[in-house]
């Protein structure tokens, strides 16, 4: 890898440098949402918040939104970004290999979502500092996106002023508009037996652990079909080698574009876990949460229509994308605020191999300054 230096990379790509290397996993997100509200506040924002990091189990910081009063007529517009990532198990350097910008050490980069981030700030930094004429601009930051979409779903869309919004949150080349993503739920299962000595009485036990296997081995598991997924995540329980396990919890997902085909699996997994419990004479208890809510986006809908426009202005081949993943446009839409999710070219999110290409942070930025100029009005 190379060790080229970030000091003469563009300006965009020295913020997305310098954020990446805040560490904020979900729920510790205070450090970064300072860094950008000091950007925000050196741009001149009108900066609100809400009590998300008291009002939410997890949360690190509140959602901040931030206000650019308008200065031409049009539509006003909002863009939206997370300031969590999944969880850093190694120190972030970020070093340029190439066309890319990637972290030196076997860890994430942060790119989701912080390429997102940078290029908003970029963008409306831009808009401010050249005085380029706009409708009105609302950027949102959220936090606790990559465990259940918390900070966007707890956000109040009353708060905003803006006609609609755009997330810049999806791995793929520029260009991609997700049309539509998934219903996710969670499952949590728990198998209760009895305990007993496995050397010396093992017939007096009910393990809790193969009760838990037999389930998982009746299920239906992995790609279902075109739009529908399912997996186990984790398996814990027993106490020791030389005892039958009296409790063992799984937890699993299943997901999909279809609410059918997802009401299907998910019965499919719990009917699973009914008959082996009863199989292993255990006890069983299951609980279903809804981790998101999907949705489905028309070519017509306001806001498809005008990051359409935007990426023709830039020359960008557009693509409609159905996502098997979740974004903060799954919460916004649930709770009422239209809104969009846009490919911005992150590649390999979540492992130690996470990079982006500078091109696209770029990109990104004449994405969001091509969206404001048609939000603007009659060219």
């Amino acid at each position: 890898m190379s060790s080229a230096p970030v000091d003469d990379l563009p300006e965009v790509a020295r913020l997305f440098a310098r954020l990446c290397e805040i560490p904020s996993p979900s729920g510790q997100e205070g450090a970064m949402a300072g860094a950008v509200r000091d950007e925000l506040a050196r741009m001149g924002a009108e900066v609100t918040e809400d009590d998300a990091a008291t009002g939410l189990p997890a949360a690190g910081c509140n959602n901040i939104v931030a206000r650019f009063a308008p200065t031409a007529e049009g539509i006003p517009i909002m863009f939206c970004a997370h300031l969590d990532t999944v969880p850093v198990l190694g120190p972030i350097e970020v070093v340029r290999d190439g066309a890319f910008l990637t972290n030196r050490h076997a860890a994430i980069l942060g790119g989701d979502d912080k390429a997102a981030v940078a290029a908003m700030l970029h963008a409306v930094d831009r808009v401010v500092a050249e005085g380029i004429p706009h409708a009105g601009i609302e950027l949102v930051f959220t936090p606790c996106e990559e465990v259940g979409l918390r900070g966007a779903a707890y956000l109040d869309p009353a708060v905003l002023r803006a006609a609609f919004g755009f997330v810049y949150d999806h791995t793929g080349d520029l260009g991609g508009i997700v049309m539509s993503a998934p219903t996710h739920k969670e499952m949590f299962i728990t198998m209760r037996g009895t305990a007993a000595h496995a050397g010396i009485h093992p017939e007096q036990g009910r393990s809790a652990i193969t009760a838990a296997a037999r389930a998982i081995g009746a299920m239906p598991l992995g790609r279902i079909d075109p739009v529908t997924t399912a997996n186990i995540g984790t398996i814990t329980g027993g106490s020791a080698t030389n005892v039958v396990a009296e409790e063992c919890t799984v937890t699993a997902e299943c997901r999909s574009l279809d609410d059918g085909a997802l009401d299907a699996q998910l019965m499919a997994m719990l009917d699973a876990s009914t008959w082996a419990a009863t199989e292993g004479e255990c006890d069983v208890e299951m609980v279903v949460r809804d981790h998101f809510t999907g949705y489905s986006l028309d070519p017509s809908d306001p806001q498809v229509v005008m990051a359409r426009q935007a990426l023709d202005d830039c020359g960008i081949v557009v693509r409609e994308v159905a996502s098997g993943g979740g974004s903060d446009v799954n919460a916004l839409i649930l709770n009422g605020f239209p809104a969009v999710n846009l490919c911005n070219a992150m590649v390999d999110v979540h492992t130690p191999d996470e990079r982006i290409r500078i091109a696209d942070i770029e990109g990104m930025v004449d994405v969001t300054l091509a969206l404001i100029a048609r939000a603007r009005g009659p060219r």
